[in-house]
């Protein structure tokens, strides 16, 4: 049995402590509080902020503005009066004329400055004698006004048998002039008042409307000058600020008749157009060279000012565009809007775009050897295309083409022309040399049939080679040893042009060629010079640009290396008889209409209609087996992905004879449904990707080898 022991007593002891946890604080001293920001300092900071803010600017400014407008309105006024009272203005424009060298001028208004200064002698000397005859003058006028007076009383007197109505009209008439003085008294001390608040509001008028304040106090709009509509001050001050002395020094002198060197600024298009008489001293290209700096004067961009030559001697001739008109698209084609439009040969014109003026720019054909070159895809084709659909209307034309880029830009003329070579390879270039040297055996031909009935008159033959700088520079050499491409006497495609040029138009066999990057080596000079038509679009330098149009068009001013790049797409500088060219001037300017595929097939289809039909030679490479898929991957090449149509337009390009019209999106499709991957859509079109091309070509491997090894 346990026993409970029950302790009746509590331990009084108290418990062993437990080691102590020590807590050590470390008092950090509060930082000391911030010191507060001087009342000066914060004044200052408020008043800062009041002066800089944009309202108060904007408040300075037309402060400033408005005063200025009233002082320098004054200063005006008074300048008109006394060129109205004195001869310094005869003597102004004596001084500009002798600046611009214009002695005749300067001979007539001093002449004037002496008709005047005997007027004015003669009114001086009449005033010696006119406070006689002005004393003469008020009393003869009022004795007989007093007679009048006294006359009527007596007539009113005898009327009514009252003697005293005699004095009547004469008191009638002091009534009248007291009640004059009396109104006067009234409306003098406002008028007093009024009247210094009215003529400095007038002096404002006049010199807001002159803009008379500093650039920096006038409104934005006007600061910026973006589209300020062109006046003579407006030219002359820009001139002026060109940066030729010899200019700047005589505009000076001239003063406000500087306005003399101009002609009528006339609208002209999208524009306007002035003839500046430069002064004695200062030459035409000084201004032709400052071509950026006098458009940046005029607020206008770059490409908005042209500067031409006319026939006149030290003349300029500025077209300066309204602000981005330049920037806005031309109308569609009268070739596409115009579905009843046929064309002649002979007699008519192509209407190729508009000039800077807005005028339709129309091109005769007739018997011109045609070059239009530029950078590449700027609109060289297009242009060149827009032609040749135009002529094409002409049922009596025949077409001999060659197209060296190969990507169914010229697809449309199968059926039009009786030749069509479609193709970047030297194998294409080779055929192109032939056909220029059969055109040339068709040339002697004419010639010889010309010579034994000089009657005959021969279908026009257009013989066109794009991009024929792949012509020129083809390093291929023929079994007679002569290299097909070069710029030398051995060149064949060289002395074939050059053997067109020399003779063909007389037998209407006429050269068209389209190049890119014109240089000595892929467009040599006897090619170039033996054009008739030259135009240029955008080129990279201004020897480039002799080139393409010839150096006299380019020192008359013609500029295509300063056209935009990218953005004047289709504008071409053109040097030739064949347009109308303003007098005195080289070139002109033309915007181009841009024609499309789809609508340049229908016009095709016009032409073909007209046409009793024609069965075009295609000249090309024959494919006899190919291998699609690796077709598809090679025209895809480092592309991620291609749009269908493209992928069908490279095939095409690549093996005409097997990837021709009869394939088409579903064949494409097809294709690649076959081995496992199909087009997929992006932005919502269809595009072949290259990714899935290769897989495709890697599982067919893949399942050739399986079943090579079974």
């Amino acid at each position: 049995m346990s026993e409970n022991v029950v302790h009746l007593h509590k331990h009084t002891d108290p418990p062993a402590a437990e080691p102590a946890t020590v807590t050590t604080l470390t008092v950090v001293p509060d930082a000391p509080p911030a010191r507060p920001v001087p009342l000066w300092v914060r004044s200052g900071r408020a008043v800062k902020r009041a002066v800089t803010h944009e309202g108060t600017k904007a408040t300075m400014r037309a402060v400033a503005r408005h005063g200025m407008y009233t002082v320098n309105g004054g200063r005006i006024v008074a300048r008109r009066t006394w060129d109205g009272r004195t001869g310094s203005r005869y003597e102004r424009m004596i001084r500009a004329a002798e600046a611009a060298g214009n002695l005749e001028a300067a001979e007539e208004w001093e002449e004037r400055l002496q008709r005047f200064r005997a007027a004015r002698h003669h009114r001086r000397m009449d005033l010696l004698h006119s406070p006689v005859d002005a004393a003469k003058g008020v009393a003869v006028g009022a004795g007989m006004s007093v007679g009048l007076l006294v006359a009527l009383g007596v007539v009113m007197a005898i009327s009514t048998g009252d003697v005293g109505h005699v004095v009547t009209p004469l008191s009638a008439t002091i009534d009248f002039i007291a009640l004059l003085i009396r109104i006067v008294q009234i409306v003098w001390g406002p008028a007093l008042t009024i009247g210094p608040f009215l003529a400095l509001l007038a002096l404002w008028s006049v010199g807001r409307k002159q803009h008379a304040a500093p650039q920096w106090a006038l409104p934005a709009n006007v600061r910026s000058g973006e589209g300020e509509p062109i006046t003579p001050s407006i030219v002359v001050k820009a001139l002026r600020d060109l940066g030729v002395s010899t200019l700047t020094r005589a505009i000076k002198e001239m003063g406000d008749a500087g306005a003399s060197m101009l002609g009528p600024i006339r609208i002209a298009g999208c524009g306007v157009e002035v003839d500046v008489t430069l002064p004695s001293g200062v030459a035409t290209d000084e201004v032709q060279k400052r071509r950026k700096k006098l458009a940046e004067n005029l607020t206008r961009h770059e490409h908005e000012v042209f500067i031409t030559i006319p026939e006149a001697a030290r003349t300029v001739r500025l077209w300066i565009a309204d602000s981005g008109a330049l920037d806005e698209p031309i109308g569609p084609s009268p070739l596409v809007t115009d579905d009843t439009m046929t064309a002649n040969y002979k007699t008519g014109r192509a209407p190729w775009g508009q000039d800077l003026r807005g005028d339709a720019a129309e091109l005769s054909l007739y018997q011109r050897h045609l070059l239009v070159t530029g950078l590449s895809n700027q609109g060289k084709t297009a242009s060149l295309r827009a032609l040749a659909l135009w002529l094409a209307l002409d049922r009596s034309v025949q077409f001999w083409i060659a197209d060296l880029k190969g990507i169914g830009d010229w697809a449309m003329f199968d059926g039009i022309a009786e030749v069509l070579i479609e193709g970047p390879s030297d194998d294409h270039v080779i055929q192109a040399t032939e056909m220029v040297e059969d055109a040339v055996e068709e040339m002697n031909r004419r010639i010889e049939e010309r010579r034994r009935d000089p009657s005959i008159v021969f279908p026009p033959l257009i013989v066109l080679v794009d991009e024929a700088q792949l012509a020129f520079m083809c390093p291929v050499v023929g079994d007679d040893k002569r290299p097909y491409g070069g710029a030398k006497a051995t060149s064949r495609y060289f002395m074939a042009v050059r053997k067109i040029h020399n003779q063909g138009r007389a037998v209407d066999v006429l050269m068209w060629q389209g190049t890119q990057d014109p240089t000595d080596q892929n467009l040599p000079k006897l090619v170039r010079e033996g054009a008739h038509t030259r135009a240029s679009l955008v080129v990279g330098t201004e020897s480039q640009a002799e080139m393409a149009l010839g150096a006299k068009a380019v020192r008359g001013g013609a500029a295509p290396h300063l056209l935009r790049q990218g953005l004047d797409k289709g504008t071409l500088v053109v040097a030739s008889d064949g347009i109308t060219i303003p007098a005195g001037q080289a070139s002109i300017t033309v915007r181009t209409h841009f024609i499309d595929d789809e609508p340049a097939a229908e016009i095709a289809d016009r032409a073909k209609a007209l046409r009793d039909g024609v069965t075009t030679l295609r000249v090309i490479e024959r494919d006899e087996e190919r291998d699609p898929l690796a077709d598809l991957a090679t025209v895809i090449g480092d592309a991620p992905r291609l749009r269908t149509n493209e992928v069908l337009k490279r095939l095409h390009t690549l093996a005409p004879d097997t990837y021709g019209n009869q394939w088409t999106n579903d064949r494409l499709k097809a294709l690649l449904e076959e081995h496992g991957e199909e087009p997929k859509k992006s932005h919502g079109v269809m595009v072949v990707h290259r990714d899935h091309v290769l897989r495709a070509l890697a599982n067919r491997d893949t399942d050739g080898s399986a079943s090579a090894a079974e």
